[in-house]
């Protein structure tokens, strides 16, 4: 009699025999788990090769929009000493980025050089011959760099682009603010 109790005491104790997990209301998944979209992948990072010091950066340099930065330090300072400032700045940031080129082609060709002597002794010809068409390619860069160069210098060419590209945006800042606060007003 033991044995079977067991069985009935718990029904005397008020519970119905059911387990406690059945009790339990069923829950649905979306209430805690949040499903969301893959997120899109990253954008690849751009190889760490020549562009990162060649002729690349400074087109890159080149290519930047300075006039809606002219126009935006006009609303900021509409003072034409403040344009005269930021055309130095320009123009000492086109030769800085002029100067690091070469420095990274100068050093490039000298690492070349020692390649195309070192191989050459050990007679690997193709690789010697690949190592002089990427000096060349070097030099015609440099060659580009340098004309950039002496045409920035003389107010010439891509380089003084930039410097026409920002006037004009600058110019365009101070129309708006005549615009905007003189030639709106009704008399």
């Amino acid at each position: 009699m033991g044995l079977f109790s067991i069985f009935n005491r718990q029904q005397r104790n008020g519970h119905n025999g059911t387990s406690p997990l059945e009790a339990v209301p069923d829950i649905p998944e979306e209430l805690f788990i949040e499903k969301e979209q893959p997120e899109k992948a990253p954008p690849e990072a751009k190889p760490a090769n020549q562009q990162n010091g060649g002729i690349h950066q400074l087109y890159e340099f080149l290519d930047k929009n300075y006039e809606s930065k002219g126009y935006n330090d006009a609303l900021i300072n509409p003072d034409t000493t403040h344009l005269d400032q930021n055309v130095i700045a320009l123009k000492n940031d086109l030769e800085r980025s002029i100067r690091k080129v070469k420095t990274f082609y100068e050093d490039f060709i000298r690492q070349i050089n020692f390649h195309i002597v070192s191989r050459s002794r050990t007679g690997m010809i193709d690789t010697v011959e690949e190592l002089t068409v990427k000096k060349e390619t070097a030099e015609s860069h440099i060659r580009q760099v340098i004309e950039i160069e002496d045409q920035a210098k003389e107010n010439q060419g891509v380089g003084h682009g930039i410097i026409i590209s920002y006037t004009r945006g600058f110019r365009n800042g101070l129309a708006a603010i005549s615009g905007h606060s003189i030639l709106n007003r009704n008399f």
